[in-house]
């Protein structure tokens, strides 16, 4: 019984190649002009492979950067580190930058994705085509000393200041550390009306003779008390919202 099972699983590979193999989905075809061409499958595959990246380009290239980071500050104001909890603002994050990149999105799937697809354009012409939504909107975000800088270390003369023609390795760098000003510019803003919560709290206390008595617990109830009247999540997610302008 073991021989004939050995002998099954030797026989398999035979078996295998027995028929003829139909690679028709993965045929490239060479041009007049040398370059060569694609078919619709195998291109399917890159994308897909290209999907890998989607994380770094959700995180860098969109505007999910400066809104989980004044969530974020927003919670050490607040004296409630743990709340909301990580996957609401993650959640959060996300569904506001959807909110926010839709324009861009849109502008995408009108001039790349759809004539791609209705095979119009080809695939380099689709990418090239939606790269300029995401290069104007990154471009519209990023200060003018940040984009000099880096443009400086790259050690590149660019001629025309246009975002179309910035290579997208610099224009990246520039705009993240745009993202990471405005981010801690903003959540300084929101952190000072709870910082003087604490220092009035901290202050009757201590006039009080109740030092053993932790700040925190006290200003705590009026810091979430004044962020529920001054209905604080609508200011928050609409500046956020409404942050994404001309700064350039």
């Amino acid at each position: 019984m073991k021989k004939l099972f050995v002998l099954l699983i030797l026989s398999l590979p035979a078996l295998c190649f027995a028929g003829d193999l139909n690679l028709d989905a993965f045929q490239i075809t060479s041009n007049a002009n040398g370059s060569q061409k694609y078919s619709i499958n195998v291109q399917l595959i890159a994308i897909m492979t290209a999907l890998t990246l989607l994380p770094a380009i959700v995180l860098m290239m969109t505007s999910f950067t400066r809104v989980i980071i004044v969530l974020s500050i927003l919670r050490q104001a607040l004296g409630m580190p743990q709340t909301p909890s990580n996957q609401i603002i993650i959640g959060l994050s996300l569904f506001l930058s959807m909110f926010i990149m839709t324009p861009v999105y849109n502008e995408i799937q009108e001039n790349a994705i759809k004539p791609y697809t209705e095979n119009k354009i080809s695939q380099e012409t689709a990418l090239e085509k939606a790269s300029i939504p995401v290069k104007q909107f990154m471009y519209s975000q990023t200060r003018t000393e940040d984009l000099e800088l880096f443009v400086e270390l790259s050690g590149q003369q660019i001629e025309s200041k246009d975002a179309e023609h910035i290579p997208l390795a610099i224009l990246i760098s520039s705009f993240i550390t745009s993202e990471l000003k405005t981010a801690f510019q903003i959540g300084f803003i929101i952190f000072i009306p709870f910082l003087i919560i604490d220092l009035v709290v901290a202050s009757v206390l201590m006039s009080m003779g109740m030092m053993m008595l932790s700040p925190l617990i006290i200003s705590l109830p009026f810091k979430i008390m004044l962020f529920v009247l001054v209905d604080g999540w609508n200011l928050i997610l609409g500046t956020l919202a409404s942050s994404f302008t001309q700064i350039g």
